[in-house]
């Protein structure tokens, strides 16, 4: 990861450790950086970006600042206004734009903001282009054969328009609704849209398809996104499905790129029982591309004994959708995702698309005619204990010998009915330990081994 670019864009709490100044900036950067390639190859238009945002207060800053530093760059700004990363990957895709940003901190609270890079192919940015942004805010750039230590002003009639581009968002649902392959009508519905970026958008498109659809969490006043509400706060659409009678509930997260069911029963139903439901789906009509679903080391054992059970196979990536596509990308894989929600169909989508997920899943239950406890209840969720020990140096302690000895222990004696993984935190000094087994004992027992070695060889912080 980068400076100030992590594996979902650039990160943090509002007019803090991400300002207005830093959106200008990298509008200043983006506008003029995609202008110079197209002069380069010849073509003297504007460079075309696109925008969304969600629905936080410091969104409107982010914009505007953004909108700016584009067109003083000489760049022209297509505004989506309130819309969903997918919506933003999909029209920069299917639209032609140079390149595209989503202002969302995505599941995070109001106050955290970020910027979302995506290119033409309406996937996230190259890591190259990111680093080129990060040399310009570090004063430090140097391109196209020369040190950069301010970028040219556009001026005249070269300077860059800001544009309404709201017939994008629409165009996106329209497609939406076109990938319903069954009618909804007869369901009845529950959407939890995190006060957020799918408020004006999912119900719209399940009300199209037919369905009784029942909104939850969709008047956002600029602070309570995520509050209390969406996918990381399931607990209350799991009440409202249970207390309205509902067949089916989804919840998404502040910028919709993330879903979460709940069954007619109110049980969860998590990123790793949609991948079984329509992995499982797709093999029975022979749809699923090289038979293998790609997930995270970090999804359930049940998912994986599962697919053993049903002859599917599965590979595992580090923990990110970014390095989930990247794998469905070079092997042809068509569905992959994480335990959190983020499902990637990349037949129709290049990126974790929320409102699709619950399409989907509502498809798989429609063509089945089925319940979905009774896709879901399918797969064994297997018991999961986690423990976050706080270190010195994380290499170190994953280095240990006598570490690596009381895993592999571990493991041996779990043997095909369990797992270990001990892993390092991406953005913390933290090692994380986990286990997962028949029941919970087996499992802290297994956590307990390693966390014990971790403190005797020195390497935990005193807490």
């Amino acid at each position: 990861m980068g400076k100030y670019f992590g594996t979902d864009g650039f990160r943090g709490t509002a007019n803090e450790n991400l300002t207005a100044d830093h959106a200008y900036q990298v509008g200043r950067f983006i506008g003029w950086y995609y202008g110079e390639l197209k002069k380069q190859k010849g073509d003297d238009t504007p460079a075309r970006i696109v925008i969304g945002k969600d629905t936080r207060l410091s969104s409107y800053m982010f914009e505007y600042s953004l909108v700016g530093g584009l067109t003083a760059s000489g760049a022209d700004a297509y505004l989506l206004h309130v819309t969903t990363t997918p919506s933003v990957a999909y029209i920069s895709r299917i639209d032609g734009f140079d390149c595209a940003v989503m202002i969302s901190a995505s599941h995070n609270p109001y106050h955290d903001n970020g910027l979302k890079l995506i290119n033409g192919s309406g996937e996230k940015m190259e890591d190259e282009v990111i680093d080129l942004i990060e040399a310009y805010l570090d004063g430090e750039l140097e391109i196209f054969g020369k040190k950069w230590t301010e970028l040219p002003f556009a001026k005249n009639d070269r300077i860059g328009r800001s544009i309404d581009y709201v017939s994008g968002r629409n165009r996106y649902i329209g497609y939406l609704i076109s990938l319903g392959v069954y009618s909804f009508r007869g369901m009845r519905i529950g959407l939890d849209c995190a006060n957020g970026a799918a408020w004006n958008i999912a119900k719209a498109v399940f009300d199209a398809l037919g369905a009784e659809t029942h909104v939850i969490n969709a008047a956002p006043n600029g602070v309570n996104i995520n509050e209390n509400a969406g996918s990381t706060h399931i607990e209350v659409l799991q009440k409202y499905v249970v207390e309205n009678g509902l067949d089916a509930g989804f919840a998404y997260d502040g910028d919709a790129d993330r879903c979460l069911c709940v069954d007619e029963k109110g049980n969860v139903v998590t990123g790793d029982h949609i991948l079984y439901i329509y992995g499982r789906y797709m093999k029975e009509r022979e749809k699923l591309v090289n038979n293998t679903v790609v997930a995270t080391v970090m999804s359930n054992f049940g998912l994986f004994k599962a697919f053993d059970e049903i002859g599917i196979n599965y590979a595992k990536t580090a923990v990110g959708d970014k390095y989930v596509y990247e794998y469905m990308k070079e092997h042809g894989c068509c569905l992959g995702g994480e335990q959190s929600g983020h499902i990637i169909f990349s037949k129709y989508a290049s990126t974790g698309d929320g409102i699709l997920t619950s399409l989907k899943i509502m498809q798989a239950i429609l063509s089945r005619k089925a319940k979905l406890s009774e896709l879901a209840g399918r797969m064994k969720m297997y018991p999961q204990v986690l423990v976050n020990v706080k270190v010195k140096d994380k290499a170190a302690a994953q280095a240990d010998p006598d570490v690596q000895a009381a895993v592999e222990a571990a493991s041996a004696e779990l043997g095909t009915s369990g797992r270990m993984l001990v892993r390092e935190s991406g953005t913390e000094p933290l090692i994380r330990v986990m286990a997962e087994a028949e029941n919970e004992d087996i499992c802290r027992k297994h956590v307990n081994s390693v966390v014990e070695v971790l403190k005797a060889k020195g390497h935990a912080v005193a807490q």
